[in-house]
């Protein structure tokens, strides 16, 4: 058992499980947490990846009984069946071009420099969404069309860039297109499931012979540590985009992006990636 490994599988969990949800971007902050660490080879890549199941079973275990309502009358009754419709439809378009271009995203943008200028600039996105008015037309994720679910897909491509973040393109767009802030994020929750579940099993078995069994301890260590603090983040979320706005995020991310260029541009971390 190698202690330090495992340290630093615990670090990435719960590094995931505290940003996956929130508009900050967890790829990007795997990413250069992985890279302070020394855990950024391939293997690293996947891990990164698949660890970001334990994310989402998170929302699972949230809205348990929604899912499970879903499940037991899927095929009968009709509010259940737009809610999976709603899923898969906002599911296909990053699914679509995350086959075609995730070896180039991997290959040019997986790297701490082009991650750090993403924070700035999704952050810059956040505060321009903020300011606007926002005209509501939908106030319940149960109460959107096809057409919404497909937009707020659209929106989620922009996070297969790293640094941009899953969640906040998902929750701002939706935003952007009528849906209440309480609507697009639980939106986004349920959008996590399939989007965490197909890229998590899809880089991880494409990439299966760079793990073994000792790897489970790892795996094991970050998929847990990623629930536990994903849960307890969804939790305070919901109680956050009750009475606040998105803005002290958008801070965090311009702070957080140009800390990272200027210790990179003065030579004070050694961003190996970069």
């Amino acid at each position: 058992m190698d202690l330090a490994l495992l340290l630093k599988a615990l670090v990435l969990g719960v590094v995931e499980g505290l940003t996956e949800f929130l508009p900050i971007s967890s790829t990007g902050h795997l990413i250069l947490a992985g890279d302070l660490l020394g855990f950024s080879d391939e293997k690293a890549k996947i891990f990164n990846v698949a660890i970001q199941t334990g994310a989402m079973f998170a929302v699972v275990w949230e809205y348990r009984a929604k899912f499970a309502h879903v499940l037991a009358r899927m095929l009968t009754e009709p509010a259940a069946q737009r809610f999976v419709a709603n899923v898969a439809v906002a599911f296909v378009p990053a699914a679509i071009l995350g086959l075609l271009f995730a070896k180039y995203i991997k290959a040019w943008l997986f790297k701490p420099v082009p991650v750090a200028i993403a924070f700035i600039v999704g952050a810059f996105v956040i505060l321009w969404a903020e300011r606007r008015n926002h005209h509501v037309r939908v106030e319940s994720a149960d109460d959107m069309t096809w057409k919404d679910a497909l937009k707020v897909g659209i929106a989620q491509c922009f996070a297969l860039i790293p640094g941009t973040s899953r969640s906040g393109a998902t929750i701002i767009g939706g935003m952007l297109f009528g849906l209440s802030r309480r609507a697009a994020t639980e939106f986004s929750f349920f959008l996590a499931v399939p989007t965490l579940i197909a890229a998590g099993a899809y880089d991880f078995w494409k990439n299966r012979d760079l793990f073994s069994v000792q790897d489970l301890e790892i795996l094991g260590v970050g998929l847990v540590a990623a629930f536990v603090s994903a849960f307890l983040c969804i939790r305070w979320l919901l109680r956050y985009v009750a009475s606040h706005d998105f803005t002290p995020f958008a801070w965090y991310r311009i702070a957080f992006g140009v800390a990272v260029l200027a210790t990179a541009y003065f030579g004070l971390v050694d961003w190996s990636q970069g």
